[in-house]
C-alpha cells in the first residue's frame, strides 16, 4: 500500500439545484482532474451543503479554487491510500487505526477493479503522520 498526505479543499454550497454543477464547472475550466469529491448537504446549517475536493495544485488551480470559494481546509488532515484490494483489507486498516488510538474524523474508499483508493480525515497532523506509519506497517 502507497499512503501519502493531500490535501483537501472545501466550500459551502446553497442546497439547491445547479449548485454542485456551477462549482465543479469552475474548477473544470482551470484544468482540475478531481480524484476524490464529497458533496452532502451540512445539516447543522439548513438550507446549505458543503462540498470537499482533491486534487487542486498549481498556480492556476488553486487560483481558480480560490475564485469558486473553495479553501484548503487548515482543520482536516488527509491521507490517500491506494494498493491492491483484497477482502477484509477495510477491516484490518480500521482496526490497525483503532489500535493506535486513532480516532477518525472521516473515510471515504473505494475499490474498482483489483485497485482501492481510500482517504482518511484525522483532526491534527501528528495524527495524520500516524494514519501514514500504520499504513506502511501493514
Amino acid at each position: 500500500m502507497k499512503a501519502q498526505r493531500v490535501d483537501t479543499w472545501a466550500v459551502s454550497i446553497a442546497d439547491k439545484p445547479g449548485a454542485l454543477a456551477a462549482k465543479l464547472k469552475a474548477l473544470s475550466a482551470a484544468g482540475v482532474n478531481l480524484e476524490f469529491l464529497i458533496a452532502r448537504r451540512a445539516p447543522e446549517k439548513p438550507r446549505t451543503g458543503v462540498i470537499f475536493v482533491t486534487p487542486i495544485k498549481g498556480p492556476k488551480q488553486c487560483g481558480a479554487a480560490g475564485a469558486a470559494g473553495f479553501k484548503k481546509a487548515r482543520n482536516l488532515h488527509t491521507v490517500r491510500i491506494e494498493g491492491s484490494d483484497r477482502r477484509g483489507q477495510g477491516a484490518q486498516l480500521a482496526q490497525a487505526l483503532a489500535a493506535k488510538g486513532l480516532n477518525l474524523r472521516g473515510l471515504s474508499a473505494a475499490a474498482i477493479g483489483k485497485k482501492f483508493i481510500c482517504h482518511i480525515a484525522v483532526d491534527s497532523g501528528t495524527d495524520a503522520a500516524k494514519v501514514m506509519r500504520v499504513v506502511k506497517s501493514l
